[in-house]
């Protein structure tokens, strides 16, 4: 059985009129930068739960969590009507294979998320352990407006503190006000991401960090597979871990 905690939330900012942060005062396990957890309601008379990666660094004493409001969501109906002082139930025990804890030590990796799949990453980076393990870290983020691109003050602190980080925006619906237009498959395809990256290709010696909306992360994988890259497992070391839980 779950063992679940009751939260008290700290904070609710809405980035945009469907994008949104909270932050949940609650006493769970420790976690893994990377990981997830189910954040859970009543709403009417059924209870609901969903799972949330931790957008803050596992040593923070607030825990928070970046959001998306979905339409005809059943979850989401009851979080945006959430504000401070609300109570919500945690799972106490995190879950996910997406840490560094998890990926094998390489030259490049590369952090590729969609809309609120940015949430791990930003949890990484804040965490640090990234620097050590890896020469340079990429961060993708793919969204459809520009101002879709949240945590950007959190994103260029860490690009001033830490030279071998690179970020790039992707932007898929309008011109970007800075990065690339496109889908990150098509990117990839034109060689467009990796002369941005000041690169001539995709390193060999790179991992993959890919999270976010179901359809990317299954084409994506299927396009460095299809160029030689591996899935990673415990057992057999690869090039590609996913994180999927919606």
């Amino acid at each position: 059985m779950s063992q679940w905690v009751s939260g008290k939330i700290t904070e609710v900012n809405w980035w945009t009129p469907t994008l949104f942060t909270i932050k949940v005062a609650a006493d769970v396990a420790p976690f893994q930068a990377g990981q997830f957890t189910k954040l859970a309601m009543t709403i009417g008379e059924k209870r609901i739960a969903r799972a949330y990666s931790y957008v803050n660094a596992p040593k923070d004493p607030v825990l928070e969590f970046y959001l998306t409001e979905v339409e005809s969501g059943k979850l989401t109906s009851g979080l945006v009507e959430l504000s401070v002082g609300d109570s919500i139930d945690v799972e106490s025990k995190a879950n996910g294979f997406l840490t560094i804890e998890e990926s094998p030590k390489r030259e490049i990796l590369w952090m590729i998320a969609s809309g609120t799949g940015i949430g791990p990453f930003l949890s990484i980076l804040a965490d640090g352990k990234v620097w050590d393990k890896y020469q340079q870290v990429v961060l993708i983020h793919s969204v459809r407006f520009n101002t879709d691109l949240t945590y950007q003050d959190f994103i260029h602190a860490h690009q001033k503190l830490f030279k071998q980080f690179t970020y790039l925006p992707l932007v898929t619906r309008e011109s970007p006000e800075r990065g690339l237009e496109g889908r990150v498959t098509d990117l990839i395809k034109s060689s467009e991401f990796v002369n941005y990256c000041n690169l001539e290709k995709l390193p060999e010696d790179s991992h993959f960090m890919i999270c976010g909306n179901p359809q990317m992360v299954k084409d994506l994988t299927q396009l460095l597979q299809s160029v030689g890259y591996k899935r990673h497992r415990r057992a057999e070391p690869g090039h590609i871990s996913v994180e999927q839980y919606w």
